[in-house]
């Protein structure tokens, strides 16, 4: 039965001009899965970080760092259309500090970075064909960003959802694109590969890669990290945050007590019933960012070594093919994080970051801290936060506020303003008039609307 899955699926990658590479990467892990992986890594048989080297404790010169930055490219995944938020298009143009995109603001950071060392740092988006159009529109607003010799861009691949009952690639007339995921952010590795983008940057005598998501803007190439890491001559490094309880949700590294190896361990790798043990942040008391640094030259000899197939360990994501409908079709999604790689590379390490560079927009509450007068962006570009501490807590009526359009209705004249405020709690259909300030806990219930000028919290 799933021997004639595995064929139609591969038949149909074929047909959409998927990369035999690719294929090979899919059937590695659909053997897996017809053999009865799991994905899964239990508590027994990890052990918390221990001890992590600091970045507050690195030096490094500015020779130093000008020599590691010589040597570096920046690669942003940007695949995501921001589904979760209402959004149809790239997440990544989406407004979200003074008027600025995620694209305007990583193009803007990475001029900045060009500028003040003095070196033509190349930057890529791994895009979708979803998000590939939009993005490219967006940054011709920036002729100097592309270094010559260099795409913007590399395109992630696809395969199809199976039908969790069959393992059989799924089909959806309603909309056929839903029929296709992407195989998670470790394809990232593969795509670079396929896509000529690791031959390109050793030719040009790029040694390093720092990719990250585009929708963290605390996701800077930071040059400590970058001399820190050519100084030791690490082949992989993972930035790591101090885990609080909001935390407890997010994927965190651990050492594997078979053979000492760092693992990343995320939500869904999970044994069930262990969930307590995940989400314990005292015993596992750090985050994994997603933000990685990698030697190109030890990636290039891995994947030239294993064909292509890097062996993330696998992911196994059960879904309904259409997301916004529970009662459509049960698929499995076979999924990698380039997270797992670190388990790969010999002589990985895990660096423990501040947490500015850690901010990320993956929700509305998110986006409303971002757009609000808490951060403002310094003069290269970066995140700044108003005051130091925790940003605020935002907890807004899913209801009302969960989707892009529905929230910019919620906020007609601008989001309040946030640098006195400890948290703030929405219930209800509540329009905000315009110069609303929080300051301290406040929440807002029973009533519809806001006026202009109101303070929120004032004793």
């Amino acid at each position: 039965m799933s021997d004639e899955g595995l064929r139609q699926s591969i038949d149909r990658m074929r047909a959409r001009g998927i990369s035999n590479e690719a294929i090979r990467v899919f059937r590695h892990y659909y053997h897996q899965l017809e053999d009865g992986a799991l994905g899964v890594i239990p508590e027994a048989t990890i052990e918390p970080l221990g001890e992590i080297q600091r970045l507050q404790a690195v030096t490094v010169t500015d020779e130093m760092a000008r020599h590691a930055l010589s040597q570096t490219a920046i690669v942003k995944l940007n695949g995501g259309l921001g589904t979760t938020m209402g959004m149809n298009g790239a997440k990544s143009a989406l407004p979200v500090v003074g008027g600025l995109s995620f694209l305007d603001i990583i193009a803007q950071q990475t001029l900045a970075l060009r500028k003040r060392w003095g070196v033509d740092v190349p930057l890529i988006f791994m895009n979708s064909f979803r998000t590939s159009a939009e993005t490219l529109e967006a940054l011709r607003a920036y002729p100097d960003l592309e270094i010559e010799g260099v795409s913007l861009e590399f395109l992630q691949n696809a395969e199809p959802k199976l039908r969790a009952r069959d393992l059989r690639p799924v089909d959806w007339p309603a909309d056929p694109e839903l029929e296709w995921c992407p195989p998670g952010h470790g394809d990232v590795f593969v795509s670079m590969m396929t896509s000529g983008l690791i031959e390109t940057l050793l030719d040009r005598g790029i040694r390093y890669v720092f990719i990250s998501n585009a929708d963290n803007l605390g996701a800077t190439c930071d040059p400590d990290v970058a001399g820190w890491m050519v100084d030791h001559d690490l082949p992989y490094v993972a930035e790591v945050c101090e885990r609080t309880a909001s935390d407890r949700k997010g994927g965190h590294l651990a050492v594997r007590k078979a053979d000492g190896r760092l693992v990343l361990r995320d939500l869904a790798m999970v044994y069930p019933g262990e969930e307590e043990y995940f989400r314990d942040i005292e015993r596992h008391s750090t985050f994994h960012a997603n933000n990685i640094w990698i030697n190109l030259e030890a990636l290039d000899r891995r994947m030239a070594q294993r064909k292509g197939v890097l062996g993330l360990p696998i992911i196994i994501n059960r879904k309904t093919v259409d997301p916004t409908d529970t009662s459509s079709t049960r698929v499995v999604q076979l999924e990698s994080a380039m997270g797992g790689a670190i388990e790969i590379f010999e002589r990985s390490e895990a660096l423990l970051v501040p947490r500015t560079r850690f901010r990320p927009v993956k929700t509305t509450n998110d986006l409303l801290v971002m757009r609000s007068d808490f951060f403002r962006l310094d003069d290269d570009y970066r995140v700044v936060a108003a005051r130091t501490g925790p940003e605020p807590f935002v907890d807004l009526d899913d209801m009302w506020f969960k989707l892009i359009p529905a929230f910019d209705d919620h906020f007609p004249h601008g989001v309040p303003s946030l640098r006195e405020c400890t948290s703030l709690t929405v219930r209800g259909d509540v329009t905000f008039g315009r110069d609303v300030r929080c300051v301290g806990d406040v929440r807002v219930e029973g009533v519809d609307q806001v006026p202009d000028g109101t303070v929120l919290g004032e004793a």
